[in-house]
């Protein structure tokens, strides 16, 4: 493997680290530094706060990435996580931890710069493999971070994040050093319409017959944010667990998905047919949900994991589909109000779901899986009544 893909490559893995290494431990932090036991609406708003600060500025980032060359932009990217962390490492109130967050929203254009990098130094024949293996990158990451997260954070709650501000440091040192441009940068006039990012929901309202798998991805996208938000408080608040069991369990959940997504979705769609594929998923997930909510003892968590890894099957027997509803020709512009579909979710699920937890948490934790099951339940009817037509026919 040469060197440019080496640095890309640690980089997403640092990149999943860092967004796994949070979820054990920052409901602590926010407690420390807000002297509330009531954290729900802060990690909704800081997950907000960074989904919007992406939602607005990953297409000039990607755009700036045509322009400048794909090398400036990750080093600027790198540095923002950087500051980041320290951000949080060194926060004395919640307007720094904003603050932080706010820089990692903006500067989060890693994965869709660094896919674009992969692109530009990979031949056709090599880059389905290389992209497996940046999934791969980033699914190791994101198992190892809430494992870390959880054993540093029990020995000092500041811990996690001055290590991962170290790391991308690092990784910014050797990127900078190390990494090539990767492509002639353009001198073209930049088209400053093209950076809006609501420009492509307005094709999606022109067409009508995509609406529902666009509907359908948002739907998918905010039950996953749920995890996110409110998975370590309800482990705290439900089983007393510490940061090294908030991570251990957020790493089993990781372990099985990875293993999932990987392994079943293929011979899933196969036998079953895309529709019942999605269907088996949200089944699978909809039971450990239930299982979870009215779930009395740790051990029981981590048995139901299997059954909450069969959800691994359904977002890409969706993503299937989903490519089955325009032609090629359109497919570029579909996946962009995909892409905007699932920034949005990450936008209003998490003050969703951070004020459902709010409501519920004294008298029983467990029910904000039973409202991520009535999301669910929400779109299976439209899987149900997609139509599975020609992409002519979508048109």
């Amino acid at each position: 493997m040469n060197r440019p893909l080496i640095v890309i490559f640690t980089a997403i893995v640092l990149d999943a680290v860092g967004i796994g290494l949070i979820f054990p431990i920052l409901p602590s932090l926010l407690q420390e530094v807000t002297h509330t036991q009531n954290v729900a609406p802060y990690i909704g708003a800081m997950t907000a706060l960074y989904a919007v600060m992406q939602f607005i500025f990953a297409p000039v980032l990607g755009a700036l990435s045509d322009r400048l060359g794909r090398r400036p932009v990750l080093l600027i990217s790198l540095a923002g996580a950087a500051v980041n962390y320290l951000f949080l490492a060194f926060a004395s109130n919640i307007g720094m931890l904003l603050i932080g967050r706010a820089i990692a929203g903006l500067t989060s254009a890693n994965i869709s710069v660094a896919m674009a990098y992969i692109t530009d130094i990979s031949p056709e024949d090599k880059r389905a493999r290389r992209f497996g293996l940046f999934n791969a990158m980033f699914g190791i990451g994101f198992i190892i971070g809430p494992v870390l997260g959880g054993v540093l954070g029990d020995a000092w709650i500041r811990l996690p994040f001055i290590a991962a501000a170290v790391l991308n440091a690092c990784n910014l040192l050797v990127a900078f050093f190390i990494l090539p441009e990767s492509r002639t940068p353009t001198r073209e006039k930049l088209d400053l319409s093209a950076l809006n990012p609501l420009r492509p929901l307005r094709w999606v309202f022109s067409m009508k017959s995509v609406l529902p798998i666009v509907f359908i991805f948002f739907i998918f996208s905010a039950t996953g944010e749920a995890y996110g938000t409110c998975w370590a408080l309800w482990g705290s608040d439900t089983f007393h667990w510490n940061g090294l069991w908030i991570g251990l369990s957020l790493g089993t959940f990781g372990v099985c998905q990875t293993l999932a997504q990987a392994f079943l979705p293929g011979p899933a769609v196969k036998l079953l047919g895309e529709r019942a594929a999605i269907l088996t998923g949200v089944a699978g997930t909809c039971v450990a949900l239930i299982a979870m909510a009215f779930a009395t003892q740790s051990w029981m968590i981590f048995a139901i994991m299997p059954v909450f890894a069969l959800g691994g099957i359904g977002v890409p027997a969706l993503q299937s589909l989903a490519t089955r509803q325009v032609d090629e020709s359109r497919q570029g512009q579909f996946q962009g109000v995909l892409a905007s579909a699932v920034s949005l979710a990450s936008i209003v699920a998490p003050l969703a779901f951070s004020s459902v937890y709010f409501i519920f948490r004294q008298e029983w934790p467990g029910a904000i899986w039973l409202s991520v099951v009535v999301v669910y339940a929400i779109g299976v009817p439209l899987v149900l009544g997609l139509r599975l037509k020609q992409p002519a026919a979508a048109l």
